[in-house]
């Protein structure tokens, strides 16, 4: 492992950061097939059957300084040695033709005393499973499944300028670098790799990538799914091993898509001015040709076990807006899919990412592992 993976704390990246909720089982039913239960903002205190994001949120002003080291700074690192570390340690599993290792979305709300999750915080860690078991099913298929706990920043932070989250992002991406580093040293054993992430887990990805890939890891990566996280041109030019998807199987390369209304022109995730790169689920296009909705193989909603609660084939179609970068998803409204999150306005889909396109992604890991299978003999 490059030793360039340990990082100072107080070093700003230079992209900014995406929010990081998952919702849990469904969304909120209109006069569309959308399944009938209400947005579940998944945080520490949230349960798995449903609810609205906490009202004890910190606010901003609440939030340690960007220029003191936060008091999680002082809590232990993990080992990863330990399988109690690690939400998903699949060691026993064989006769799997890849690995997955899986960064988990948000699940934890922040508090006045603790901007990142605590490992000792066993509720979150419930959720933290949860919220990874609602994923998993996309990318497991034939792969054994690694998914850490680290000590994630917390939704509070994400109130924060872009350059003030950096040091509690710092702790989340040190845990995540410390177990990819145990991960490689002493389970990968040259298995080819997917390596995947949802929002603040995608921002992740991108960076575990610029920090730490080196060629061999470059070589065994059959793709990295960085979704609900923009990759900008900044990005790319940081490291020689980020690079885009350009069609359906091409493999070492990263997709990524932000989905939005056609009305969306500012996002946290997508700020107006930026471009951010992506890649169609549908057509696995990166330029502006609509994909129609019956290229849809299923929109999924999953539950805190992985089971699928609601499938809708065919719920939308989608298509690149080729001045932002941005995702437009036509076919549903935002009364359906409701952001959710005050930091997001209604409109922007992110809490639906993966699952507006939860087949189409499924199918599209198989394709591309068997390319990698295939082109290596």
């Amino acid at each position: 492992m490059k030793k360039s993976c340990l990082r100072p704390w107080s070093r700003l990246a230079l992209a900014a950061l995406a929010p990081a909720l998952l919702l849990a089982s469904g969304c909120s039913q209109g006069e569309s097939d959308a399944p009938a239960e209400e947005t579940s903002i998944e945080t520490d205190a949230t349960a798995p059957e449903g609810g609205e994001a906490p009202a004890d949120v910190t606010p901003a002003d609440e939030a340690a300084p960007a220029d003191e080291a936060p008091a999680d700074r002082e809590d232990a690192s993990p080992d990863y040695s330990l399988p109690e570390n690690w939400a998903y340690l699949e060691t026993d599993v064989t006769d799997r033709s890849a690995d997955v290792f899986f960064i988990c979305p948000t699940v934890y709300g922040g508090s006045e005393d603790a901007s990142n999750m605590s490992l000792d915080d066993e509720e979150t860690k419930e959720s933290f499973l949860g919220a990874t078991n609602m994923e998993k099913g996309i990318y497991d298929g034939d792969a054994r499944f690694f998914a850490p706990y680290y000590r994630q920043i917390g939704l509070s932070i994400y109130e924060l300028p872009e350059e003030e989250r950096e040091p509690y992002l710092d702790i989340a991406l040190a845990d995540v670098e410390d177990a990819f580093e145990y991960y490689w040293e002493n389970i990968n054993e040259g298995q080819p790799l997917i390596l995947a992430g949802f929002s603040q887990g995608a921002d992740l990805c991108i960076r575990l990538i610029k920090d730490c890939f080196d060629q061999e890891m470059a070589d065994q990566l059959i793709a990295c799914y960085a979704i609900g996280w923009r990759v900008t041109d900044e990005d790319l030019a940081d490291s020689p091993f980020l690079r885009m998807a350009a069609e359906e199987t091409d493999t070492g390369v990263v997709i990524s898509f932000n989905s939005e209304a056609e009305s969306i022109t500012d996002s946290l995730t997508i700020p107006a001015g930026v471009k951010t790169h992506a890649i169609n689920p549908l057509n696995w296009k990166t330029d502006g040709t609509p994909a129609d909705k019956s290229l849809n193989l299923g929109a999924c909603f999953t539950d805190y076990s992985g089971a699928v609660e609601t499938e809708i084939p065919a719920l939308t179609g989608a298509y690149i807006d080729e001045t932002r970068g941005a995702l437009k998803v036509p076919d549903v409204s935002p009364e359906d899919y409701p952001a959710g999150l005050s930091i997001f306005t209604d409109g922007i889909y992110h809490l639906y990412d993966y699952q507006f396109f939860y087949r189409n992604l499924q199918e599209n890991v198989q394709a591309r592992t068997a390319a990698w299978l295939s082109a290596r003999g």
